[in-house]
């Protein structure tokens, strides 16, 4: 067993993105030390795991706590601590909050938006056809695909985008936005969607929002208003912003991997797996966070954590696992075994992951069928990358077809 007292903790992240490659010193770990002390730019040190078998330990197993993290300096890469909600709870609190909106992410209901997310998909490619080449595949169609379609799910005017596209950021930000900032979008995201319960009530409708208000109404001892309001606006947020961001990644890898992308337009009924690769072969965020805090005692990677220290799991890496995946670092579209993480584990598995997965099978869907020819327009080092964030992406993708 290794002694924490005579472990020094690497800082972490541990290099600047470098667009989508993973930092090699992940498949080093994952070799020589599996689990690894680090220091995140703010909070405390915390272990940090890298193979797949560990990583879903710390996610999945009840030994690991994120209601723990309540009033711990969590390690974190923002100066702002980490709001509690939904991500801050463990079962059967959390169950409790997560019950409300499941019925409307299920794979059944998921399935009956395909039909619209499609029109809408087709519609962007056709006003990206009429106004001719070059366009911004993230301003004209990976950004309005997502938000419009969580916008008809929970009842929130699409006219309205850019005002919470902007207030949304807050939960993507780093250091693209002071903490001061951070605060006034999330406090103008919820005093927006506070209003938005408000005319449900008055006026009901049928969408999410409204039967989060009915439910709220009916069973007053289970959820608070705040926790409606606070649950509809992190649904609006993280519904769209990590697809808007992975729908132009996905397309940046398969437009940079020639080979693989002439397989997929070969059998569009590859769509799903490919996506499934792309979702394990795309390190979306810049690191990991929301550790998990021992609530015992528990072995992990070799390593004795002990109760109270927090954990956190990288899901990049444990998707590049090549005790897992076979050739790990190599895109390959066609991988028939392909148990990725990058959804989560456990309790706080994406509660979106079904939604997520049906927009980005159109949209890559769509641009394959609909854009034989499509092609960065622009030599690849002018691309431009998001900086500050949580995540990795491209700010702007000028296309061609």
């Amino acid at each position: 067993m290794t002694d924490v007292t005579k472990v020094a903790a690497r800082p972490y992240p541990f290099s600047a993105p470098d667009r989508l490659n993973l930092d090699p010193l992940y498949a080093e770990l994952r070799r020589v030390e599996p689990l690894v002390r680090v220091r995140l730019p703010f909070g405390e040190q915390a272990w940090l795991a890298t193979r797949h078998a560990d990583v879903r330990t710390v996610l999945g197993d009840a030994r690991f706590s994120r209601a723990a993290s309540v009033g711990r300096d969590e390690p974190r890469l923002t100066p702002r601590q980490i709001e509690g909600g939904i991500l801050s709870m463990d079962p059967p609190e959390h169950t409790r909050l997560r019950r409300l909106v499941a019925k409307a992410f299920t794979a059944r209901r998921v399935e009956q938006l395909r039909p619209r997310t499609r029109q809408i998909a087709d519609e962007l490619i056709d006003a990206m056809v009429a106004a001719g080449p070059p366009a911004d595949l993230v301003e004209h169609f990976a950004t309005p695909l997502p938000i419009q379609v969580i916008c008809e799910l929970l009842g929130v005017p699409f006219a309205d985008r850019h005002l919470f596209h902007v207030w949304s950021e807050a939960i993507v930000s780093t250091t693209s936005l002071s903490p001061e900032q951070i605060q006034e979008y999330l406090d103008n995201l919820h005093g927006y969607i506070g209003e938005l319960v408000q005319q449900r009530r008055r006026q009901p409708t049928d969408d999410l929002i409204c039967a989060m208000v009915q439910a709220h109404d009916e069973h007053q001892d289970r959820f608070t208003e705040q926790e409606v309001v606070q649950l509809a606006a992190g649904l609006l947020a993280a519904g769209h912003e990590t697809t808007v961001t992975q729908l132009p990644n996905f397309a940046y890898v398969l437009l940079t991997h020639p080979e693989q992308l002439a397989w997929l337009r070969a059998d569009p009924a590859r769509v799903p797996t490919a996506v499934e690769e792309l979702m394990r072969y795309v390190p979306l965020g810049v690191a990991s966070a929301f550790a998990r805090y021992a609530t015992e005692d528990v072995e992990v990677g070799g390593v004795l954590v002990r109760a109270g220290e927090p954990v956190i799991g990288s899901l990049s890496s444990a998707n590049r696992d090549e005790t897992v995946f076979t050739d790990p670092d190599r895109l390959d579209l066609g991988r028939e075994t392909n148990p990725h993480i990058g959804f989560g584990h456990g309790v706080h598995h994406c509660l979106g992951a079904q939604l997520a997965r049906m927009e980005l099978q159109v949209g890559i869907g769509a641009l394959v069928a609909r854009l034989p020819e499509l092609r960065i327009a622009v030599p690849e080092p002018e691309l431009t990358w998001k900086s500050g964030m949580i995540v990795r992406g491209l700010a702007r993708m000028p296309v061609a077809w």
